[in-house]
């Protein structure tokens, strides 16, 4: 997927967790088999040019379609699986990938906690210690090296925590309306939800609305709290964030 993956998982047999590792590594190396846009010979990149119908795909293809459907309807087509006229399912994939490996970890006899970070966006289950949270830090996108804020799990079983911006790639995401770069005020948009599958589109989503809408948009949805950061350092987060950070 173009990013590097991490895992700590807490609990667990060894021998058992490492097995898990290895299935999880596994089907992140398959989703990017069957989803990159990059490869020629993958599924997506087969079905863009109609060599393969939506049936003879692996069926993971119509499940994350159908998940970016529903992002789409959600977000009223501000996020979108269509990049200049052809499919290109990627603004979903890694985010459901990263949250399906940690899903896996979690169900190993024992463990306790699991955080996989897929290039920065980070799904955490359960906790690294008795009495202690998972904290992520949210990289300041105007000051390398510099923090813009901590998330703690505290209190929740499941959180996940994305970011969509400029800083990292420059402008890479695009306003579906008309297939060019975003016009936005924004430099970053990190979501917090308990599922890094939504999070991941909602960040994308709200980074091409802008600050105003795309705060307006995060604070109607259950669950998802928001942290903005605008190209002129003004920061702006939905009402109920505080009560994540820590």
């Amino acid at each position: 997927m173009g990013t590097v993956f991490s895992f700590d998982v807490r609990g667990g047999e060894p021998g058992a967790v490492r097995e898990a590792l290895a299935e999880a590594v596994a089907g992140l190396h398959r989703a990017d088999a069957v989803f990159s846009t990059y490869r020629e010979d993958s599924d997506v990149s087969r079905l863009a040019r109609g060599e393969l119908t939506l049936p003879e795909c692996a069926p993971e293809v119509a499940a994350v379609l159908d998940l970016a459907a529903e992002a789409e309807r959600v977000s009223e087509g501000w996020f979108s699986t269509r990049y200049r006229g052809s499919l290109d399912p990627t603004g979903i994939v890694k985010g459901w990938a990263a949250e399906r490996a940690a899903r896996q970890l979690a169900e190993v006899a024992g463990v306790r906690g699991v955080s996989v970070n897929g290039g920065g966006d980070v799904q955490l289950l359960g906790a690294p210690e008795p009495q202690r949270p998972w904290r992520v830090g949210v990289a300041d996108p105007l000051r390398p090296g510099g923090l813009a804020a901590v998330i703690s799990t505290a209190g929740v079983a499941e959180l996940s925590v994305a970011t969509s911006g400029t800083a990292e790639r420059g402008a890479h995401i695009v306003d579906p309306r008309t297939g060019k770069s975003a016009v936005s005020d924004l430099v970053a948009v990190t979501v917090v939800g308990p599922r890094l599958t939504w999070a991941d589109c909602w960040a994308t989503a709200a980074f091409a609305m802008g600050s105003r809408a795309g705060l307006a948009w995060l604070e109607s949805l259950p669950d998802v709290e928001g942290l903005l950061i605008t190209a002129g350092d003004e920061v702006r987060c939905t009402g109920g964030l505080a009560a994540r950070l820590g």
